[in-house]
C-alpha cells in the first residue's frame, strides 16, 4: 500500500488501497495549523479506503475543505505561552468536555489526536477508557524530557504514529504500539532542489554565494535571535563582501521587526528581506543560519549546509539543561545521533562563533559534500508517503474493532 522509492528518489506508483463501503465514523482533533495540514492529508488517504467515512471533531480550514466537520473553531485551541494558556484554561477545559461528550454520545470507530498533546492526550485517555479506539499522530517530545509521560501516553493510545524513526524506537523500548509513518515534508520536498531556479525566482545573483538567515517566525524568537544573527552576518560581510544576505519574513509584522533591528545597527548591512517564501530562500542558499526547530528539518531536506543558533532566557536554559535528556537539538543531529551540523546554544552562540561556522561551510566544499550525502540518506528514510502509512495504521485499528 505504501509506494517504494525509486533509485533517483522519486516515488513509485502508489498501489491501490483496499476499499471498504463500511460507513465508518472517524474522530480527529487538531489544535494548530500544522496539525490541520496533517489532518487534511490523513482524511484524503482514509477516504480512499472508506469512501463513506464521516469525519468530525476539531480541525481547521484544510481539514474542512477535505470534508471534515469541526465542532468548534480550531483557532480556539491555538494558544501560545503560559500566561495565555492560564487565561483561557476554563474555556479549553469546556471545549475538551464538549468534544469528549460528543464522542461518548455518538462513539466513532476511532479517534485520532494530532499533536497538541496537552489537550489531546488527556482526551484520548478518557475516550479509550470508555472503549473507543485511539491513535495519536506526531509524538510529543517525551523521548527528550519528562519521560515519565510515557506511562500516561500508554494508557491513552492504542497506537502512536511517529514522524521520525528515533521516536518509534523509544516507544518500542517502552512497549507502546507504534508506527513510524515518515514525515510529510519529506514527501513534499523533491529529492533534488534546483538552486539556480530558486535564485532566479528571487532575482539573486546566480554567481555570488547566498546566506539565508532565519531567526524564527515568531516575534519573541526574532527579539531574542534577530540582533545576534544580524551581528553574525555583519562579521561575515566584513570577510566576504560577495555574500548575499537574505531573510524571509513570515508576514509584514515580522518584516517590520527585522527592519527595526537593521536600522539599529551602527553600520548599514545589505540584507534582502523577502515576504514569506522561506523554502525558496533556503533553496537558493549556499548555507543557512537558522534557529532550532522545524526549519532545520526543511533545510536538511533541501540538502543545505546549516549552522544552528539558539538562545532562551537564562532561567529557562538552566532548567532545560537539567530536564532534557538529549545531547542535540537540531533535527539532523537527532537523526544522526551525533553533531552533523554545528549547534551553538546560549553562551556559545556569539556573532563570531556563528560567523566562523558559516564561513567554514562556505569555504570547505568537502564538508558540504559529506553533509549532502547524509541529508540525502535521511530524506529517503523519511520519504515514506506519510499520509498513506498513517491511514493504514488507522485502518488496522478500525479493523480490530470490527
Amino acid at each position: 500500500m505504501v509506494p517504494a522509492s525509486t533509485d533517483d528518489g522519486a516515488t513509485a506508483p502508489e498501489s491501490v488501497p483496499v476499499v471498504s463501503d463500511r460507513p465508518v465514523a472517524i474522530g480527529i482533533v487538531a489544535g494548530e495549523a500544522s496539525g490541520d495540514i496533517l489532518g487534511a492529508g490523513l482524511i484524503r488517504a482514509l477516504r480512499k479506503r472508506y469512501p463513506n467515512a464521516r469525519f468530525a471533531g476539531i480541525g481547521g480550514p484544510e481539514m474542512e475543505a477535505a470534508g471534515f466537520h469541526s465542532l468548534v473553531p480550531m483557532e480556539r485551541l491555538s494558544v501560545m505561552g503560559l500566561v495565555e494558556v492560564l487565561g483561557r484554561l476554563r474555556e479549553l477545559f469546556e471545549i475538551r468536555h464538549r468534544v469528549r461528550d460528543y464522542f461518548l454520545t455518538t462513539p466513532p470507530d476511532v479517534v485520532i489526536g494530532i499533536d497538541s498533546p496537552d489537550f489531546t492526550i488527556g482526551l484520548e485517555r478518557q475516550l479509550r477508557k470508555a472503549g473507543i479506539r485511539t491513535a495519536h499522530y506526531v509524538s510529543p517530545s517525551v523521548w527528550a524530557w519528562r519521560q515519565n509521560r510515557i506511562h500516561k501516553i500508554a494508557r491513552a493510545v492504542d497506537r502512536m504514529l511517529t514522524l521520525f524513526p528515533f521516536e518509534a524506537r523509544f516507544y518500542e523500548e517502552h512497549h507502546v504500539p507504534v508506527s513510524f509513518v515518515g514525515h510529510p515534508l519529506a514527501d513534499d520536498i523533491p529529492m533534488r532542489v534546483d538552486t539556480a531556479h530558486a535564485r532566479r525566482s528571487l532575482a539573486l545573483d546566480p554567481d555570488q554565494p547566498v546566506l539565508a538567515i532565519l531567526p524564527g517566525s515568531r516575534g519573541g524568537e526574532i527579539e531574542r535571535l534577530g540582533s545576534l544573527f544580524l551581528s553574525a552576518a555583519r562579521w561575515l560581510q566584513e570577510r566576504r563582501t560577495d555574500l548575499q544576505l537574505v531573510i524571509p519574513c513570515v508576514n509584514r509584522a515580522r518584516e517590520k521587526q527585522v527592519e527595526a533591528l537593521l536600522a539599529s545597527l551602527d553600520v548599514q548591512l545589505p540584507v534582502r528581506l523577502v515576504r514569506g517564501r522561506s523554502r525558496a530562500v533556503m533553496a537558493a542558499a549556499d548555507v543557512v543560519l537558522l534557529a532550532s526547530g522545524t526549519a532545520t528539518l526543511e533545510a536538511m531536506l533541501l540538502k543545505k549546509p546549516m549552522v544552528v543558533g539558539y538562545r532562551v532566557a537564562p532561567v529557562t536554559f538552566f532548567l532545560a539543561s537539567r530536564l532534557v535528556h538529549i545531547a542535540h537539538v537540531a533535527l539532523p543531529n537527532l537523526l544522526a545521533q551525533r553533531e552533523l551540523v554545528p549547534e551553538l546554544l546560549q553562551n556559545d552562540a556569539t556573532p563570531e562563533a556563528l560567523g566562523q561556522a558559516v564561513l567554514h561551510q562556505l569555504e570547505h566544499p568537502e564538508t558540504v559534500s559529506a553533509l549532502e550525502s547524509a541529508f540525502d540518506e535521511f530524506h529517503r528514510q523519511l520519504r515514506r508517503n506519510a499520509s498513506e502509512r498513517a491511514a493504514d495504521a488507522v485502518k488496522s485499528l478500525i479493523g480490530e474493532g470490527e
